[in-house]
């Protein structure tokens, strides 16, 4: 017997980053009307390398577009560590070989521009887009919700969907006056972190180099092109001062970043000097997005705005890719019942969050970030034996999967083209 066609959904997507443009993928893919609003005036292809991990390789693969991803990544054989003359303490190489689990470099680092390129390349035909345009806010009926938008102008959609970051403005619309989630869900590492690129040096090598000094400080360099160097600082710290600063004007962070770090020795210096002219500059509370609601109504949320879980779980960019794979399946599926849909979306889900919120453990976080002399020396140490014993690659070796447990991407029976490789 035939089924009967469904009515498209209207559906209007707050954020064109990485996880918006993917569920935008699918929807259309589906046949549903999609829009994307995205708040800076033009495509976002910038910011630092990022990975893709276990069930995130597996959600672009089903799109077809790996081949695409295969062809940008970045050449990062693996991780040095280094000490304060820029020495290498020992090394943790990626392994290539397709099996077991991926270190701490990935098989698959990619720029955040590039897949947010190769993303919309993906979309652009299919999907409208609006740049320079956010959503300020939305009131919900039984039919419909209508989003008002930050040009004074308003729309009504089926569905709205918050995929706009873990300072989410839907998100915080959507859960105010919800006494138990409190005015933001955050569950803080004690750790905040800035990235920025300076000009590359014939010193900087594709292997990932990382510094450790006292006061809870770590510096990371990486190289991805042969003209820019990415420049990390991560700060252990718990002040007020430390989590307000994210949302102060940028030279008020470079000022902040540039005292922190200051004395920190090895190659600080040059990557505070290039904080001026840096192309751009990224300053983010390390932290994690923990609600246990993810929709009201004809509002949901994806990606980071639904359940971040920091870059220190490596699977940040691979949650957003495969929420957006599930939120696009549970719609296709019974696209007139967007409570059953959410309702699954969310049962579907969240025992794969859940795996990657509990793999970053605070404590773990705090060891690699000591803030005595003798802590650092400690940990250099340490860095040598395992180092040397080969013990990081024999445990990537040994295990059977690169997943952090059972969950599986499920498989949904839309009524779609086979996807094609771009």
């Amino acid at each position: 017997m035939e089924q009967e066609q469904q009515r498209p959904l209207n559906v209007l997507i707050a954020g064109g980053g990485i996880a918006g443009p993917a569920l935008a993928f699918w929807l259309a893919r589906a046949g549903h009307r999609v829009t994307v609003v995205e708040r800076y005036p033009a495509l976002r292809a910038t910011g630092a390398q990022v990975d893709l991990r276990g069930q995130g390789i597996d959600a672009v693969r089903a799109m077809g577009l790996l081949d695409e991803v295969r062809a940008h990544l970045v050449h990062e054989p693996g991780v040095a560590f280094v000490d304060p003359a820029g020495r290498q303490l020992g090394a943790i190489m990626a392994n290539t070989s397709g099996t077991g689990r991926q270190t701490l470099t990935s098989e698959f680092e990619i720029m955040r521009g590039d897949l947010v390129r190769i993303l919309h390349e993906a979309t652009k035909d299919d999907v409208e887009y609006r740049f320079g345009l956010s959503v300020d806010g939305f009131d919900q009926a039984p039919d419909h919700v209508t989003a008002h938008f930050s040009d004074g102008s308003s729309g009504d959609f089926d569905v709205l969907v918050g995929a706009d970051g873990q300072g989410s403005r839907i998100r915080r619309a959507l859960l105010a006056g919800r006494a138990e989630t409190g005015a933001e869900p955050y569950w803080r590492t004690g750790l905040h972190m800035a990235y920025w690129f300076v000009p590359r040096i014939a010193s900087d090598g594709d292997l990932r180099e990382t510094y450790a000094a006292t006061r809870g400080r770590q510096v990371m360099r990486r190289s991805h092109n042969p003209d820019e160097t990415q420049a990390y600082f991560v700060l252990r710290e718990t002040s007020d001062e430390a989590s307000a600063i994210h949302r102060a004007p940028v030279e008020e962070q470079q000022r902040f970043w540039a005292e922190r770090f200051r004395d920190a020795g090895w190659q600080t210096e040059r990557f505070i000097d290039g904080m001026a002219d840096a192309p751009f500059f990224y300053s983010q509370e390390v932290l994690q997005v923990r609600t246990d609601t993810w929709s009201a109504g004809r509002v949901v949320l994806l990606g980071d705005a639904a359940h971040c879980a920091s870059p220190y779980s490596g699977m940040g960019i691979s949650g957003g890719l495969v929420g957006a794979y599930v939120l696009a399946g549970e719609l296709a599926a019974t696209p007139d019942d967007l409570a059953g849909a959410f309702r699954r979306y969310d049962t579907t889900l969240r025992p794969f969050v859940d795996e990657i919120q509990a793999a970053v453990k605070p404590r773990l976080l705090a060891l690699g970030m000591p803030t005595s002399t003798l802590g650092v020396a400690a940990l250099r140490q340490a860095f040598r034996i395992a180092t040397a014993l080969r013990i990081p690659e024999r445990i990537a070796g040994r295990a059977t999967t690169d997943r952090g447990g059972a969950w599986a991407l499920p498989a949904y029976a839309w009524d779609m083209p086979e996807p094609s490789v771009r």
